[in-house]
């Protein structure tokens, strides 16, 4: 029950900081569009934190299509891995998140709380995207599809492009 009233709040507050975001910036904007990005990013780690759900879904197990993680592959996957390293995103999660604390369970369960987060983000953030479109033309959303593009869509591929290999690892681990 606490749990789920915090979880409210922690929604509620999502929605207020938002709307404010909203009423102060000019949405068709590059601010807007990285601010909320961010924005809900922070949010969504204090509401998976929260949830401290196990995410058994069907929904993170790897479909036969994407076993072999060619389809991320051929949509770019190592560009962006490559692109995550460039800018220092890989050694600042290494340095939050060394490998030697976690065990292979816990990264497998990070992958899907970050998947999770990022799929919530893209279509909360694809709704602005579609208002924006319509209210002040489709150049005009450009900022908001590309950061959602980068900062959302191409994450949840990479956390479905690792998991299957890291399942392996943790099938061979057990045996």
């Amino acid at each position: 029950m606490k749990k789920n009233i915090l979880l409210i709040f922690i929604t509620l507050g999502t929605i207020a900081l938002t709307s404010a975001l909203v009423h102060y910036m000019k949405m068709p904007s590059l601010a807007f569009a990285w601010a909320l990005n961010f924005l809900l990013m922070f949010c969504m780690v204090f509401f998976t934190e929260t949830l401290k759900s196990p995410f058994t879904s069907p929904y993170f197990n790897a479909q036969t299509w994407e076993q072999k993680g060619e389809i991320y592959e051929s949509l770019g996957i190592h560009f962006y891995r490559k692109l995550l390293v460039w800018i220092g995103w890989e050694k600042l999660n290494k340095k939050n998140n060394p490998m030697e604390k976690n065990t292979l369970a816990h990264v497998h369960l990070q992958t899907k709380k970050s998947e999770f987060s990022h799929l919530i983000i893209l279509i909360v953030v694809f709704g602005f995207n579609v208002y924006v479109a319509i209210q002040y033309g489709v150049l005009s959303a450009m900022w908001l599809l590309l950061l959602n593009v980068l900062f959302n869509l191409y994450p949840v591929f990479l956390q479905r492009y690792n998991r299957p290999r890291l399942e392996r690892v943790l099938n061979l681990s057990a045996r």
